[in-house]
């Protein structure tokens, strides 16, 4: 159940569509689409990114409307409070007039299928922890299906699985497990951008990953002067990326608000977090080298304007606690936090132990990972206080961030189990 939104676009047509409409033919052709049948993407679920990337898409095609059919859906009995309509607002500030035309004529359907039965591209805005539990009732009305639709997942977070042995479950996995579309149907985008930003043409760069048979098309109908995609077959490590800045993004938060914004300690606990996750990417990927840049580019943009880094910030200033949980009006889903347990529930096994260099025995990895510790500490176990952050900082046993990241290099680290691989 839920609502539509019927995106307009009268009054943003240009003159020149610079070939906009050869990529729509393009990707038509490539969907098996006739004349006078429209090409049919719906968003499933409203948060500031997918909101604004659908946005998007009927700001650069909704021209083409014999041709093309853009649509948002959102779960139902939630309404937007003040705080969240301010927020929206204000993610699309320099543009309300789409905003309002969205408002005035968004038409509403009773059931969930008559969002998604027959949509040709669908893409996942909702929160990772949302994904499992919506495509489970999505895929009861595409038993029936004919044809297989093209998902495109924003989501960033993941789930831990522990058995048969410890894994991560991305949330293109979640899809692929709840409606048995095809991993070759199922794409992740992903880059550093800030929502609000990429809507008022800030220039970006994305990825999108995932087989080879749709992410280069889907790049290229995706790719604007201003939003530039690129494209990846790594689908999985680059999911799991993006929801691992989120975590590190929170403790950033909490040293700036306890530090009055300190620069110096600011850069401290970037060497010690870089060094982190440089060094669990080590056990998630074969060739991390590669993940270097895309990863430390988006986690600064998330530790510059990201909510998780906001989230640890009102959690140090006292404003907002771990108990109120982590869905926060007007930000929605702080990603981060479920990142953290996930994390560090995967990497407490014993079955991944990797040997400590000084105490020279088998230790579980999380004990390398004294930052991704005390998180679990303050967000999940609640055993300390943000302070426990800076603490964790100023401990004089605490190894240089070069040592962690030499440890990384110079063991046989990569774990392909991880990431569900032989």
């Amino acid at each position: 159940m839920g609502v539509i939104s019927n995106a307009d676009s009268n009054g943003s047509v240009q003159n020149c569509n610079n070939g906009l409409e050869e990529k729509l033919d393009e990707l038509r052709r490539l969907l098996g689409k006739s004349n006078g049948d429209p090409l049919r993407i719906v968003s499933v679920g409203a948060g500031a990114w997918g909101s604004v990337f659908t946005a998007l898409l009927q700001d650069t095609y909704g021209q083409f409307r014999d041709k093309v059919q853009i649509r948002i859906w959102r779960r139902p009995l939630r309404t937007v409070d003040r705080a969240t309509a301010e927020h929206l607002f204000e993610v699309i500030n320099s543009r309300e007039d789409v905003l309002r035309r969205l408002i005035r004529r968004c038409a509403y359907l009773k059931y969930v299928e008559e969002a998604v039965w027959d949509a040709d591209i669908v893409v996942n805005g909702l929160p990772s922890t949302e994904t499992r539990e919506i495509f489970e009732e999505i895929s009861k009305y595409w038993k029936e299906r004919i044809t297989v639709p093209v998902i495109i997942s924003l989501a960033k977070g993941i789930e831990a699985a522990l058995e048969p042995v410890p894994h991560i479950i991305t949330p293109t996995k979640m899809i692929n497990q709840a409606t048995g579309v095809p991993m070759e149907n199922i794409l992740y985008l992903g880059g550093p951008n800030i929502a609000s930003e990429i809507y008022n043409k800030e220039y970006a760069n994305a990825r999108i990953c995932g087989a080879e048979k749709w992410r280069k098309p889907i790049a290229k109908f995706l790719r604007q002067p201003h939003f530039i995609v690129w494209d990846n077959g790594d689908l999985v490590t680059h999911e799991v990326m993006g929801g691992l800045k989120n975590v590190y993004a929170i403790g950033a938060g909490m040293v700036a608000a306890l530090t009055n914004e300190s620069a110096t300690s600011k850069s401290v606990y970037f060497a010690h977090c870089t060094s982190e996750m440089i060094f669990i990417t080590h056990l998630l990927a074969e060739e991390p080298e590669k993940l270097a840049g895309p990863l430390l580019a988006d986690t600064y943009v998330t530790l510059l304007k990201g909510r998780n880094a906001w989230y640890g910030q009102m959690l140090a200033k006292g404003e907002l606690s771990p108990d109120m949980g982590d869905s926060i009006r007007g930000k929605g889903m702080i990603q981060g936090v479920s990142a953290v347990e996930a994390f560090f529930e995967l990497l407490s096994q014993s079955s991944l132990n990797v040997l400590h260099p000084e105490v020279n025995k088998p230790v579980a990895p999380v004990e390398l990972c004294p930052i991704l510790k005390t998180l679990y500490k303050i967000l999940i176990s609640r055993e300390q206080s943000s302070q426990a952050i800076l603490q964790a900082l100023r401990d004089e046993n605490l190894n240089d961030p070069r040592e962690r990241i030499e440890i990384a290099q110079s063991h046989a680290f990569y774990r392909p189990s991880l990431l569900g691989q032989p």
